[in-house]
């Protein structure tokens, strides 16, 4: 077994043809019909026996520069080589077998090769697994998909979990204590999503530019006023300017609204979500009615008059308090913040964007979709781990929201908003 290891390593080691002091030449056959022809699988297995050709000459390199070359005399020489061993690296996520290099000093005690401790820093392991498992590579289906790389060893399901667990939690400590100071924030979504047992309450915010930010993520048992002010109070002590003008968008919930107004006063702009509207005036509804009713209600909302759009919704609150008072009240509870966006005279694909906590909903989406795979679901911060892991995965996916050139014109409308609040007030 032992001297099929060492095969394995000094394949991957490749043909290092020279080492210089500073520079590493590597004798690499490279099959150019097939790569003009496009086959990328040979690029890709070609890079990856470069990696660690370059990684074995690095180790290599060091061990020269403290012996000297090999069978070359040298009585001022502080150590000489004993020979080589196989060993391993972190490599693509993985333990990779290699044949590195072993000396020794005067006094026969083996010398310790920076380089190569350097490489078998499971930090770079770590970030790599971290990707594969939010992409849907279960532990325990590890050792499979590594069998690209024939070097892979020492991979199992307990030590793919550990290391898993060790950088998510890094992750989730970073993101939980990241600075929101440096954002020019302008518009806030905050909504919630029943997860695994618990209730997450996350915070996307769009900045001048039209970027999206995760701001925040709180997890308690229910969406209570507590949980959501402990969201806000988070953000605050992270850098977010309280002092400023916001546009929030909420998915309607009394708890979240009640956060907002506790922190950023009774005059704050709070765009109620229309999409959860519909559907709650829906929920009221026969199925019969349904369509007709959604119909009306889409129309209106999308209406670029706030006098014409409220007037057609109070029509049909009129209609439905003849057809079903319950989802007449549905209606009318809250009519006036599902407008705001018209209020503030915000149009076109701006005013579409900002109508609903759609773009919160995508981290959501995302994050059902990483987490369906995992089987057991253990107390503690597995949750949050888990779920900030999505959510940044989400993040780097991120664009800016489809008309982003209107934001100019929003925050001039807030600005001036606060100006009339202030006078009126004075």
């Amino acid at each position: 077994m032992k001297r099929e290891y060492r095969k394995m390593a000094r394949k991957a080691n490749g043909k290092i043809r020279e080492i210089r002091e500073g520079q590493v030449t590597i004798e690499v056959p490279l099959p150019i019909a097939e790569v003009l022809s496009g086959t990328t699988g040979i690029v890709e297995e070609l890079g990856r026996e470069i990696g660690l050709m370059v990684i074995s000459a690095v180790i290599e390199s060091e061990a020269e520069q403290r012996a000297g070359k090999k069978h070359a005399r040298n009585p001022e020489r502080q150590a000489h080589w004993w020979g080589s061993q196989v060993g391993t690296v972190c490599f693509e996520g993985q333990k990779v077998l290699i044949d590195r290099p072993r000396i020794r000093n005067k006094t026969g005690k083996e010398v310790s090769l920076e380089t190569y401790r350097a490489f078998q820093n499971p930090q770079r392991m770590r970030s790599r697994l971290l990707k594969d498992m939010v992409l849907g590579i279960s532990s325990r289906n590890y050792e499979e998909t590594i069998e690209k790389l024939i070097q892979g060893y020492g991979i199992k399901k307990s030590s793919i979990s550990r290391h898993f667990i060790q950088a998510t939690t890094e992750q989730m400590q970073e993101f939980l204590e990241r600075t929101l100071a440096d954002l020019d924030i302008c518009v806030i979504f905050i909504d919630g999503i029943d997860f695994k047992g618990e209730h997450l309450i996350v915070s996307l915010g769009i900045d001048v530019t039209g970027k999206k930010h995760v701001m925040g993520l709180w997890q308690g048992a229910t969406e209570n006023t507590e949980i959501c002010r402990n969201l806000l109070e988070d953000m605050q002590g992270r850098g977010l300017d309280t002092s400023k003008d916001y546009l929030f968008i909420v998915d309607g919930s009394k708890a979240l609204r009640s956060a907002v107004t506790k922190m950023f006063g009774k005059d704050a702009s709070v765009q109620r979500c229309q999409q959860h509207k519909r559907r709650n005036v829906k929920e009221h509804l026969p199925p019969e009615h349904q369509g007709a009713i959604d119909t009306r209600l889409r129309a209106a909302y999308n209406m670029a008059n706030y006098e014409d759009a409220k007037k057609s919704l109070e029509l049909t609150v009129k209609y439905l308090q003849r057809l079903n008072p319950s989802a007449a009240r549905s209606l009318e509870e809250g009519l006036e913040e599902t407008l705001t966006v018209h209020r503030l005279g915000i149009t076109g694909i701006l005013k579409k964007v900002l109508s609903s906590t759609n773009p919160i909903e995508s981290c959501f989406s995302i994050m059902r979709t990483v987490t369906d795979r995992v089987k057991r679901w253990r107390k503690g911060d597995m949750i949050q781990r888990w779920a900030v892991a999505a959510i940044l995965r989400a993040e780097k996916k991120f664009r800016r929201v489809n008309g982003y050139q209107e934001i100019p014109k929003l925050l001039m409308t807030l600005q001036r908003k606060s100006i009339d609040v202030k006078e009126k007030a004075a």
